[in-house]
């Protein structure tokens, strides 16, 4: 793609063709990358199924906390490493590095065998390809954004780079279509296939019948993967054809480019402190409205107020396709008032109206569900036997008799209080007038143990009696976590809670993409809009305004890495702080506290110590 030589000094023009089709092809490639990210996000669970699950407890215990660390922990090193060649080598090597290896990486996990084929190599190999998917993106992003702006005429700064900020959410949406249109074609023209154990015989449900493994969750699953490689190859060929952007090209020719841009601008505090700036007072609360309005809704229709993950996938898409068009709006918009007032008034809007948005999706997408909160359920306790269940890579177990209860509760989405009590021994939980004892995990796992020993011993003496009162026993502590979990369902059943898709017609469905057009499932689609428009209010202009902050020799490292730290952990970490704060105040809502003290603390924090008016500053005199 040829492009015409920009003139730096003239900053105010409008941009020609060829320069704006340079802007829109790097954002394409970037929607590209983000679409290769998502794929594994969306299908973890169907890709653990076929990787980890034969290996014991621990071992797996391991490949998730390494997944976790991939697909958040390692995105601020990546920054770290392609901001750096960014600032030494250029904008547009860099960047077409990083599609480069976001590309192949995703392919080979479609071609990838399983377990079952590859042994322990198989899920080592496919972490491997997982952190460098989270390597890629994090120098991805920076090169896009620094690329575009450098490319933007300065009255234009804010909309042009709005369009990277589409990226996210257009590959989201494109993943989100690609998994729901090849899931629905597959699954309708392959049977299901019945699950094996290691011995090769069919795995059994308690109801006798064999275990069935549908078509796209044993190999469907990688289509999405092995055909993102024609979207490499589409990027591949707009970035080779790019050039370099004219504020490196200026900045190397008078030979001021930095040889140390990550020293230059971490290690000094008069360029430091715009890191911890961007990332407290924009950032952070940028990050956490972003999670909310895409991916915590997401989580909260499926997990919390149970619609089926197909319906919630189409309310959500709908909700993208309708919303996406605020970036462009909010960075024009900045453009002509600023950065900071519309970043801080999405982040303040966010935390002023979080708790009556979601308690209003559940009222519209589960009326059931929320009739039956306002059933009174208390959790007695003695407090030191309860736990902060905090857990973001799955690997801890909490297994006293009150995080038991206050777990089972808070995954059936029921809302309850806790009374403690030292006198208790075993947590209780009352659902009305019935009273359910909860049991400890752990001791009832080393029981089952000893038991087991037990009856093998009995066995080998052939005490016919014996080995009854053995099994006897054994049967009884197995029993103990079903009898709990029934009594538990019971209860709640009887006190109005739908615990299954069967028992409750008020639950929004979608049968197709377009089946939308029903007062719930439209109003769904606002609520759900609103938040992205939130979305687009704080993320449109923020690239613009990270830019803004940094000369151009270190401005692809020092922009960077408080974006993936914001967005990696203060974003990435709110599902799994979302519900250890639910599981402990006892309420579905409670977890909305994490984004609203967050994006309010950004408020502040922005307002006193983040420039104003940085969309008037020219990015080419530093």
């Amino acid at each position: 793609m040829a492009t015409t030589e920009m003139n730096v000094g003239d900053r105010s023009r409008p941009m020609t063709a060829e320069e704006k089709k340079v802007i829109l092809a790097s954002s394409a490639g970037t929607v590209f990358e983000w679409y290769d990210f998502y794929l594994y996000g969306s299908l973890a669970a169907i890709i653990g199924a076929q990787f980890f699950t034969a290996f014991p407890e621990a071992t797996r215990n391991v490949f998730a906390l390494l997944a976790f660390a991939a697909g958040f922990i390692v995105r601020p090193f990546g920054a770290l490493v392609f901001g750096m060649l960014g600032d030494i080598v250029g904008r547009k090597y860099t960047f077409l590095m990083t599609i480069l290896i976001m590309g192949i990486s995703t392919f080979l996990v479609g071609l990838l065998p399983t377990y079952n084929t590859w042994g322990a190599a198989a899920p080592i190999i496919l972490i491997i390809l997982r952190m460098l998917q989270g390597l890629a993106l994090g120098g991805e992003y920076g090169g896009a954004v620094v690329y575009v702006a450098e490319h933007a005429p300065a009255n234009q700064r804010g909309y042009f780079t709005a369009y990277i900020q589409t990226t996210a959410t257009l590959g989201l949406l494109l993943s989100l279509v690609v998994i729901l249109s090849v899931q629905g074609y597959v699954n309708a023209n392959w049977d299901p296939t019945p699950v094996l154990d290691a011995a090769g015989a069919a795995v059994m449900n308690p109801d006798g019948t064999p275990k069935m493994i549908k078509a796209f969750d044993l190999w469907g699953w990688r289509i999405p993967f092995i055909g993102s490689i024609v979207l490499l190859l589409i990027s591949l060929y707009i970035r080779i054809h790019m050039h370099e952007s004219p504020a490196f090209k200026k900045m190397k020719e008078e030979g001021a480019a930095s040889k140390a841009p990550l020293r230059e601008a971490f290690g000094t505090w008069k360029n430091g402190k715009f890191a911890l700036i961007a990332l407290f007072g924009l950032v952070a609360g940028q990050a956490v409205v972003w999670y909310s309005g895409q991916f915590y809704a997401l989580f909260f229709l499926q997990n919390v107020i149970k619609v089926d993950s197909f319906t919630a996938n189409v309310l959500v898409a709908w909700s993208l396709v309708l919303g996406t068009g605020g970036f462009l709006f909010f960075g024009a918009l900045s453009d002509r008032i600023g950065r900071k007032p519309i970043i801080l008034a999405g982040c303040l809007i966010a935390a002023l109206t979080y708790n009556f948005v979601f308690p209003l999706l559940t009222k519209t997408a589960n009326p059931a569900l929320y009739a039956a909160h306002q059933t009174p359920v208390v959790v007695s306790a003695n407090e030191a036997d309860c736990s902060f269940q905090f857990n973001p890579t799955g690997t801890v177990k909490f297994t006293n008799a009150c995080d038991v209860a206050k777990a089972t509760l808070a995954r059936t989405s029921v809302n309850y209080t806790t009374n403690f009590d030292p006198a208790i021994q075993v947590a209780q939980i009352k659902v009305g007038d019935t009273v359910v004892t909860s049991y400890d995990a752990a001791q009832n796992a080393a029981a089952v143990k000893e038991l087991t020993a037990a009856l093998e011993t009995a066995k080998t003496g052939g005490d016919q009696a014996a080995i009854a009162a053995a099994q006897a026993a054994l049967d009884a502590e197995k029993g103990k976590p079903v009898a709990f979990n029934k009594a538990v369902n019971d209860a709640l059943s009887a006190a109005g809670y739908p615990l299954t898709a069967d028992s409750n017609p008020t639950v929004a469905k979608a049968e197709h993409f377009l089946d939308i057009f029903t007062a719930q499932k439209l109003t769904l689609v606002a609520i759900l809009t609103y938040l992205i428009i939130l979305v687009t209010m704080v993320y449109g202009p923020i690239a613009a305004m990270l830019v803004e902050l940094y000369p151009t020799r270190i401005r692809y490292s020092g922009m960077s890495l408080p974006y993936h730290i914001g967005n990696g952990w203060f974003g990435g970490l709110m599902p799994a702080t979302a519900f250890a704060i639910s599981a402990q105040t006892g309420n579905v809502y409670g977890g909305l506290w994490y984004p609203i003290i967050i994006a309010a603390a950004t408020v502040v924090i922005g307002a006193l110590l983040v420039p104003a008016n940085t969309h008037k500053k020219d990015i080419f005199k530093d």
